[in-house]
């Protein structure tokens, strides 16, 4: 029986790519209704067996084990993310892209940051406070994210964060309107992803990608381009695992009285005594206390 990789999900079909299929077309399957008494719904990213059938398609027999599963976007065996902010329109947004670390953390990811639109630096307009990148990239980079500044309408950029692409299976994640699509489009000539303007008024753009689909690139790697959201819900993240997806944290967690600490009012905690002697950003800092009350928020709920 052949197996293949699912490279798109559409409206109850999924298309696989078979395995050793370099430059083939993927077949379009259904998955056998087994699936649903099992509870497990085939993936994009899954790696499967499947069967051909008389008229050309074929049926997804099983889902072969994953080594990851993302709920948000719904991507299985990914091993890196792109997380993906434009310095402007709509506004670079620190806070979203901590909480977006905190979800790459929790899932085990390698994770780079692509920050979009350079060529925007300098044309802030009215009360528009101009965009310092300096520090927004030094403070990353130095808790061990690599970080790209680009733009897909310049050119800028944009081989180095192919480069990381080669040989693996990524995710870009992002905001609607930051320039996924475009991004994408500047590396892989003639794909032709639907972009859109966003709109002035709400600051976001509106959804151009509209199903989760892995896109082929020349260097043998595979992007998942998603559709874009604005929020993010934690769902599998615990308070008493919040700290571990903040990287520069550890080795000061390892140094607090109490094991287990959350870092917020306990004695002797290393982590606020660390953030108070500026060895942790001030900003990260306070966006993971932000997080850690939402989670307690949502866990009183249910």
């Amino acid at each position: 029986m052949p197996a293949g990789l699912i490279v798109k999900a559409l409206s109850g079909y999924y298309y696989v790519l078979p395995e050793g299929g370099a430059g083939t077309e993927s077949v379009q399957c259904r998955a056998r209704g087994v699936f649903k008494k099992r509870g497990i719904s085939p993936l994009v990213g899954d790696r499967v067996a499947f069967e051909l059938t008389e008229n050309g398609e074929g049926t997804v027999t099983e889902v072969l084990p994953r080594t990851s599963e993302l709920i948000r976007p719904p991507v299985a065996n990914v091993d890196q993310a792109v997380l993906v902010f434009s310095i402007d329109e709509p506004a670079l947004n620190l806070p979203l892209l901590d909480k977006f670390l905190v979800h790459t953390e929790s899932a085990g990811l390698d994770t780079i940051i692509a920050l979009t639109k350079r060529d925007l630096v300098g044309q802030q307009t009215g009360d528009a406070e101009p965009v310092d990148l300096g520090p927004v990239v030094e403070l990353y980079e130095s808790i061990g994210y690599p970080m790209f500044v680009t733009s897909a309408k310049e050119g800028i950029g944009v081989e180095d964060v192919l480069a990381k692409l080669a040989g693996r299976i990524s995710v870009f994640a992002g905001q609607s309107g930051v320039g996924k699509s475009s991004l994408l489009n500047a590396m892989v000539p003639g794909l032709g992803l639907e972009t859109n303007a966003i709109s002035m008024k709400l600051g976001r753009g509106k959804h151009t990608t509209r199903h989760v689909e892995l896109i082929r690139l020349q260097n043998g790697g595979l992007v998942a381009d998603t559709p874009g959201f604005s929020q993010l819900d934690f769902l599998q993240v615990e308070a008493e695992g919040l700290s571990g997806c903040f990287r520069e944290f550890a080795p000061y967690a390892e140094e607090c009285r109490f094991r287990g600490c959350l870092h917020l009012h306990e004695p002797d905690c290393r982590v606020q005594a660390a953030q108070a002697e500026g060895l942790i950003s001030a900003s990260r800092y306070h966006n993971y206390l932000q997080f850690l009350q939402e989670i307690r928020d949502k866990k009183r709920r249910y």
